[in-house]
């Protein structure tokens, strides 16, 4: 497999930004549900510093994985309805711009809150703004909306994403997954219009 994408898949590191910031925000998503089963006040502080560190992590790969697309190619399109491409393009549209604001407006709620950010104990990051008790609800109302709206557009995805791979039986799915092998015939020369 190669590092880099070719116009029948997504090379090895796009695949890891792929499914490493995928499992990171579902995993840092319960975790944030989870916070409340601390058993002590001191347990929660620690989640809750594990669950900051975990966003900030999901913010740096996202913008890496930015990075990395803007030089790296892009697979041929599968074979389908223009509207099924329009779809796609505003889903993984969406998709980043959520990855991006989510953990933005954890960094805006703690920087409302006045309490410090590091980044797993080994740096401080400074505030976003000033400590403001007024906004303090807002922005963690903001936080968890953008959450479970990710989470509404994530099932889209995923849905689309099994559509492909179990109906229409296209490599759409298969040329994101580690070790899929693409079956033939799909993307190959001479089949696009």
């Amino acid at each position: 497999m190669s590092l880099r994408s070719n116009d029948r898949q997504w090379g090895s590191i796009a695949k890891f930004f792929h499914w490493i910031i995928a499992l990171a925000i579902l995993g840092n998503g319960t975790f944030g549900l989870l916070m409340d089963l601390a058993h002590s006040p001191m347990q929660k502080i620690n989640w809750l510093a594990l669950h900051k560190s975990i966003g900030l992590t999901v913010l740096a790969l996202v913008l890496l994985r930015v990075l990395w697309r803007w030089g790296d190619v892009r697979p041929r399109e599968e074979p389908a309805p223009r509207w099924q491409q329009w779809a796609a393009r505003c889903v993984h549209g969406t998709l980043y711009v959520l990855i991006v604001a989510l953990p933005l407006s954890g960094w805006w709620y703690n920087s409302v809150t006045g309490k410090p950010l590091q980044w797993f104990k080994l740096f401080n990051l400074p505030a976003l703004v000033a400590k403001n008790d007024e906004l303090r609800g807002f922005t963690h109302a903001v936080h968890e909306y953008l959450f479970w709206f990710l989470l509404l557009v994530l099932v889209a995805h995923v849905g689309a994403a099994l559509k492909h791979h179990l109906s229409d039986n296209d490599n759409v799915l298969r040329r994101m997954l580690p070790f899929a092998r693409l079956r033939n015939g799909s993307t190959s020369e001479g089949e696009r219009p």
